[in-house]
C-alpha cells in the first residue's frame, strides 16, 4: 500500500470530534403540573422536528452532517426547577436552550441562559416585559402581549356595528404578564370603541371565582379577556355556566390551548375564541409534514403551540449550519441574524429578542374543534359570535 493511502486509512481511524457524532440541544418543558398540556404541545415540536432533520442526515456543520440530539427534561411546571434543569443541561454541554410553556417559567429561564451564555429559543410566553431588560441570548419567534392587543381591534371592528362588544370585563392573573396584559387590552379598547367595566385580580390557581363571574354579569360586560392557565381556565367556564353567565365572546389566552379543554369542557368549552400565534392550517413551507408527523403520532394535525416549538428547532438548526460548529457565541450570533422561512412562515428577530413574525392569527373553539377564524381570508370557519347561552347548546 503507497504511504498517501496508508496517511489516509490513518486520517480516518482518528475519532470524530464530538459534535461530530450528535450535537446536544436542551429542553426544560412543563410536562406535568399545571401546564403540562401546553408542554405536551411544545415538546411534540421539539421531538418532531428533530425527527425530521435527522432523518434527513442532521444538520451541515464544516462539510459534514451531524445529527442533533434532543435532551428534554421536565420542570413540573415549577420556576425554581426551570432553574435548576436548566442548570443540568448547561452541565451536559449543550449548545442551545428551548424553552417550555408558561411565561413565568421563560422568566426564570432566561435569566439563566443570560448568565450561562447559551442561546435561549422560547415560545409560548407573550410576556413582553422579560424583553426589555437587555438580554443578549433570549429569543422569541412568537406574538407578545403588545402584538396581540395590536390584532385584536381589527377581528371587533369586523363585525356588525351593533353586534360589538362594548364592555368587557378582564379577570386579571396575579403576575406580571396579567398586570402587563390587562394593561394592553385596556389600552386596545380605545382602537377597538369597548369600555372595559370590570377589572378584577384574582390569584393563579384558585378554586372559585364566582366573584368575579358575578361581578361581570352584573357589569352587563359584552365580553370576557383572561390569561389563565389550563385548570383555572376550565374552573371559570364550569362557574360561568352555574351562574348562568354567557357574554358574547370569551377571549381566553393561553388556556384553551391544549386538546384537554374539549376533552373536559365539551360543548361548554365552545365559542371561547384563543390566541396561540399559529393553526395548523396555516400556509408555510412544511406544515404539511407536520401535520402529516403529528398525525402518525397522535391521530390529529399539529396543536397550536406545536408549530411555534417545531419553528424554535428550524431555527437553531439553521444557526448551526450558519455557525459551522457548536460554538454558542457563534451560535448566538447567527439566530440573532436569522431571516428565513419556517412553519410559522418568515421569521426575523428585532435587538430585544422578540420575532417579526407573521402575527394576527386567532382561533377558536366550535363544535370541539380548533378553528382558524381572523384574519378572514385565512380562516377555516367564521367566527361564531355570539355566542349560544350554554343552556342552549
Amino acid at each position: 500500500m503507497t504511504r498517501p493511502a496508508l496517511l489516509l486509512l490513518a486520517l480516518l481511524a482518528l475519532p470524530l470530534p464530538a459534535w461530530a457524532q450528535a450535537v446536544k440541544i436542551g429542553a426544560v418543558v412543563p410536562l406535568t403540573g399545571r401546564y403540562g398540556p401546553g408542554g405536551a404541545q411544545v415538546r411534540a415540536g421539539y421531538e418532531i422536528a428533530v425527527e425530521q432533520i435527522n432523518a434527513a442526515g442532521g444538520v451541515t456543520m464544516g462539510g459534514k452532517k451531524v445529527p442533533l440530539e434532543l435532551v428534554l427534561l421536565d420542570d413540573e411546571s415549577d420556576a425554581t426547577k426551570t432553574v435548576s434543569r436548566l442548570e443540568t443541561l448547561a452541565s451536559q454541554g449543550v449548545v442551545g436552550y428551548l424553552g417550555g410553556f408558561g411565561s413565568d417559567l421563560h422568566a426564570a429561564a432566561a435569566s439563566v441562559a443570560e448568565k450561562n451564555k447559551i442561546p435561549y429559543l422560547g415560545v409560548a410566553f407573550a410576556l413582553y416585559k422579560v424583553h426589555q431588560q437587555g438580554f443578549r441570548y433570549l429569543f422569541s419567534p412568537f406574538w407578545k402581549s403588545p402584538d396581540i392587543a395590536e390584532a385584536l381591534p381589527p377581528m371587533l371592528l369586523s363585525l356588525p356595528a351593533g353586534e360589538r362588544p362594548k364592555t368587557v370585563a378582564i379577570f386579571q392573573e396575579k403576575t406580571d404578564w396579567g398586570r402587563e396584559m390587562a394593561a394592553a387590552w385596556t389600552e386596545a379598547g380605545k382602537a377597538a370603541g369597548y369600555q372595559v367595566v370590570l377589572n378584577a385580580e384574582y390569584a393563579p390557581g384558585a378554586k372559585d371565582f364566582s366573584d368575579l363571574i358575578l361581578r361581570a354579569k352584573s357589569s352587563n360586560a359584552d365580553a370576557v379577556f383572561a390569561l389563565p392557565t389550563p385548570p383555572d381556565g376550565m374552573t371559570m367556564i364550569k362557574q360561568m355556566k352555574e351562574l348562568s353567565y354567557t357574554p358574547k365572546l370569551t377571549f381566553f389566552i393561553r388556556a384553551p390551548d391544549p386538546p384537554v379543554w374539549t376533552k373536559n369542557l365539551g360543548k361548554d368549552g365552545d365559542y371561547v375564541m384563543l390566541a396561540p400565534g399559529w393553526h395548523h392550517a396555516v400556509k408555510a413551507p412544511g406544515v404539511k409534514e407536520l401535520n402529516d408527523a403529528h398525525q402518525a403520532k397522535f391521530g390529529r394535525p399539529a396543536d397550536p403551540i406545536t408549530g411555534p416549538g417545531y419553528a424554535c428547532v428550524q431555527i437553531l438548526a439553521a444557526a448551526l449550519a450558519k455557525a459551522g460548529a457548536p460554538d454558542r457565541e457563534k451560535v448566538r450570533d447567527a439566530i440573532a441574524a436569522t431571516d428565513m422561512t419556517t412553519v410559522i412562515g418568515p421569521v426575523k428577530f428585532r435587538p430585544d429578542g422578540t420575532g417579526i413574525v407573521k402575527a394576527g392569527l386567532f382561533a377558536q373553539w366550535v363544535n370541539g374543534k380548533q378553528e382558524l377564524v381572523w384574519p378572514k381570508e385565512y380562516a377555516t370557519v367564521p367566527l361564531a359570535y355570539p355566542a349560544l347561552p350554554f343552556a342552549k347548546r
